[in-house]
């Protein structure tokens, strides 16, 4: 554990190897994330096979509007990383710890709102949206719950992105293994043993994230050789709010464009009714797994660009980027191998055997499956190219370049249109 400690806890990009420095940056992230998918997997498997497909259809209801109330935290938390890397890169304790702090305060404002504001509209925009009646409830109260608790989801976030900015692996790896196995233990006490629904898998998701923010926040404390934490350095000047929101604004626009068109598409989702809904829920979960290695990636490529633009060593940063491209690609193939073996038996978790129309939604879960599958290849390419274009500096390519992805992508559903009807039975 102290070996694996010393590796992670101050990855220094800037020297040896590239793809060595990748690799040791990178595996931390897979790991966090593998849990954190576990953790939306069973999540998902619990309330399809405790609480109903209803209750699985409500998630899927949820999920746009949620994302594009989220992505300018997001954003915000992209922004910050890319700066806190740099400034660490090239050694400016001031400047990284004004960013540190700036960051902060944006969170908080961010997070009031979103908080005070967003359950007021979730109702009008599920209704608009055509969310059936069966499932809108459901929808209501889960989607309230995660908008209450979003300021602990934003701080863990944030915080966990600062310590991977300053080449801290290990501990936000630590912290995001220990929500998903808590938010799994307290999914299992609020819905299985409480008998809470979707509240209860929301407030085990927002319990558990809080949490760790916390934890994530007492490591940033022991951080006194790289940053400085100080109650001034949380009233923020206006040039570091300005390069968190230039570079952030951009990315989280790019998200919201994806967002957007997500919701454009739910109404049709939403009218084939609640099988599809939860098909479209399964196949998000696995989708989400298989693009894991993608997003940790391009995050790694991020912070590896930017300590090495800090650092002055473009050239260093050119090298990296073609290995980190060869690692992905290798990675997503396997993951696409394994995905169209075995789609419909992963697919099988979701939905007890006893489901009324179980085969109907296993075989829209493995058509979509297979539809996705062909573009992992190249979606690996494009997040470690945008991931080293953000460390460079530029959020504007990647958000011109991810921006038509993203809405082509998630209007990729009308061409599922025809098939839906053939094989959906009339409600």
């Amino acid at each position: 554990m102290t070996k694996l400690k010393a590796l992670m806890s101050g990855v220094d990009m800037t020297t040896g190897a590239p793809w060595k420095k990748l690799l040791a940056f990178t595996v931390p992230l897979l790991i966090g994330n593998l849990f954190q998918q576990l953790y939306g997997l069973v999540d998902a498997i619990m309330l399809g096979n405790w609480v109903g497909v209803e209750a699985l259809a409500a998630v899927t209801a949820t999920l746009p509007i949620f994302f594009l109330i989220m992505v300018f935290m997001m954003g915000v938390a992209m922004g910050a990383g890319v700066m806190v890397s740099q400034y660490y890169g090239a050694k400016k304790r001031e400047e990284l710890s004004r960013t540190i702090g700036a960051s902060i305060t944006l969170t908080i404002i961010l997070g009031v709102l979103v908080a005070s504001l967003g359950p007021l509209g979730t109702r009008w925009l599920l209704t608009t949206l055509e969310t059936p009646p069966e499932v809108l409830d459901y929808a209501v109260l889960y989607i309230n719950v995660l908008l209450w608790g979003v300021l602990g989801m934003g701080f863990f976030n944030i915080f966990s992105g600062i310590l991977r900015g300053v080449g801290d692996a290990f501990w936000p790896l630590v912290f995001l293994i220990f929500s998903s196995l808590l938010s799994i233990l307290l999914n299992f006490i609020f819905i299985r043993v409480l008998e809470l629904g979707v509240t209860g898998a929301a407030v085990s998701t927002v319990t558990a994230q809080t949490v760790s923010a916390l934890l994530c926040l007492a490591q940033m404390k022991q951080k006194r050789d790289a940053f400085d934490m100080k109650w001034a350095y949380l009233w923020p000047r206006k040039t570091f709010v300005k390069q968190i929101l230039r570079l952030g604004v951009p990315t989280g626009a790019s998200q919201a464009v994806f967002a957007v068109a997500m919701m454009l598409v739910q109404p049709l989702v939403n009218g084939f009714g609640m099988v599809v809904m939860a098909a479209n829920n399964i196949v998000m979960k696995v989708d989400g797994l298989v693009m894991m290695p993608n997003f940790s990636y391009g995050n790694a490529m991020t912070v590896y660009a930017g300590q090495n633009m800090g650092a002055n060593q473009p050239d260093r940063v050119a090298a990296g980027t073609k290995q980190g491209v060869c690692l992905a690609v290798g990675t997503a193939a396997v993951l696409i191998t394994i995905l169209l073996i075995f789609g419909r038996q992963i697919a099988g978790w979701f939905v007890p055997e006893e489901f009324e129309y179980v085969h109907e939604l296993l075989d829209l879960s493995v058509r979509f499956l297979r539809i996705l599958a062909a573009g992992y290849l190249i979606f690996s390419v494009n997040m470690v190219l945008w991931g080293t274009i953000r460390g460079a500096g530029d959020a504007m390519t990647p958000l011109w370049a991810a921006g038509g992805v993203d809405f082509v992508a998630a209007t990729g559903l009308d061409n599922d249109y025809d098939f839906c009807c053939d094989i959906v039975p009339h409600w």
